[in-house]
């Protein structure tokens, strides 16, 4: 069998589609569908079924299927080790990042780690925190980030990197020059919540259920299914929201929208590196979690600095500016 014969049909497996596999590794349809009679040819068997606008593997395909991962992953894994032996770091690494990590730190962090090692090609799916986890389980992605801790047996966590999550408002808002709003004031105030499976979901539950409250307590105007949307819907007065700093910072640094704390409320959190306990980690792998953590070191010192000064810098009218 050849190797690249299994990537196209792993593609199509995955990709449930012949159409959208041809997209992915730069090939046209036809080819795609020639590559995959060939293989079904040498076998012997059909390996796939069409069945509507879908691509589904038949019980020799998954079969298959199941095999041609691991063949692709030690190919790859055997590349990165060559690479390495001669002082190279170079090939293809999946990382999975829930939405804060993979919309706006990972893509950061990458450029400065290709700067380094130009031979490198990053692969990043965003999902959240449930389907990163999941992706990981399923030897789809090397490793992730995530934003929340898990009960997964198979799973190892690693403290990466704090997130200050505050509650966020539009400019216009009667809270956005307060200085902080209290929870009991929080709690009457049409609110949006993203979908269960999200880590801003679970860290602000693990948060209110520290002062024994919990999501019951809120008025939910509406639950949305990622960051973007939540922001899209406070932006057209559906309600407020309890975000991720990293996510809003654009847009409260161009006076659209205001962030603000929770009194008495702690809602910073961590991302975790995510990966899975027993899976040997490729060269390039190590290389790119070594980075991260490279970056989360330098990151914790410069807090370290900034929380000495900044402990003493509470407002002393803290309490009438407060809603």
């Amino acid at each position: 069998m050849d190797i690249w014969q299994l990537k196209i049909f792993q593609k199509v497996i995955e990709l449930e589609s012949f159409s959208k596999a041809a997209e992915a590794v730069h090939l046209t349809q036809p080819t795609v569908s020639t590559h995959i009679k060939d293989l079904e040819e040498h076998l012997g068997c059909r390996l796939v079924d069409r069945m509507g606008k879908k691509t589904l593997p038949t019980g020799a395909g998954s079969l298959l299927y199941t095999y041609a991962r691991q063949i692709i992953r030690l190919a790859e894994e055997a590349e990165d080790s060559m690479a390495r032996f001669m002082g190279v770091i170079s090939g293809k690494l999946s990382v999975g990042g829930s939405t804060i990590p993979g919309g706006y730190l990972l893509p950061r962090l990458i450029g400065d780690f290709k700067k380094k090692y130009p031979e490198v090609t990053v692969f990043i799916e965003v999902g959240d925190t449930k389907q990163i986890i999941d992706a990981i389980l399923d030897s789809r992605l090397d490793f992730g980030v995530v934003g929340a801790k898990v009960e997964q047996g198979a799973i190892v966590q690693e403290k990466w990197f704090a997130d200050e999550m505050r509650l966020v408002v539009p400019a216009d808002h009667r809270w956005s020059k307060k200085s902080a709003v209290r929870l009991t004031s929080l709690v009457k105030e049409p609110f949006i919540i993203r979908e269960k499976g999200s880590g801003t979901l679970t860290s602000l539950k693990n948060s209110l259920s520290s002062k024994g409250m919990g999501l019951r307590d809120f008025s939910i105007a509406a639950t949305l299914g990622s960051t973007t949307s939540v922001i899209q819907g406070i932006k057209s007065g559906i309600g407020v929201s309890i975000l991720s700093e990293i996510a809003v910072a654009d847009d409260v640094k161009s006076n659209v929208l205001a962030s603000l704390p929770v009194k008495g409320l702690d809602l910073t959190r961590f991302f975790y590196l995510t990966y899975q306990k027993n899976r040997t980690h490729s060269p390039l792998c190590e290389a790119f979690m070594g980075f991260l953590r490279e970056v989360d070191n330098r990151k914790s010192d410069a807090r370290k600095q900034r929380g000495n000064g900044n402990k003493q810098l509470q407002g002393y009218n803290e309490k009438q500016n407060t809603a």
